[in-house]
């Protein structure tokens, strides 16, 4: 599992311009299966996104195409993160990590 911090960064001023095709990007995330959640740092500093099941550099590629990333809107921090424990209610997260191990196997 991972968590990505898209901080803003030089270009902060395009955002407004790229915002339909980064909310598009965001969508095929959701779509495809690989973000779980997503939302704002505050206040106002960027972005985060929780993503699962794909390994470090399929997410890299995907960070990567993100319009915002490709028009430096933002900077991508990805963290790894290996849960051990969770609430029953994100039971889910823990098959998420094997689906990440494997993916990455």
């Amino acid at each position: 599992m991972y968590v990505v911090f898209l901080r803003f960064s030089a270009g902060r001023d395009q955002a407004g311009r790229l915002m339909q095709a980064h909310k598009d990007w965001l969508q095929r995330g959701f779509d495809e299966g690989v973000f779980l959640l997503a939302g704002s740092i505050q206040p106002q500093a960027g972005g985060m996104i929780l993503a699962s099941g794909v390994t470090l550099a399929q997410l890299e590629d995907r960070i990567g195409s993100d319009p915002f990333v490709a028009e430096d809107v933002v900077h991508a921090e990805i963290v790894a993160v290996t849960p051990s424990k969770v609430d029953p209610r994100l039971a889910f997260l823990l098959s998420h990590q094997e689906a990440d191990h494997t993916a990455s196997s």
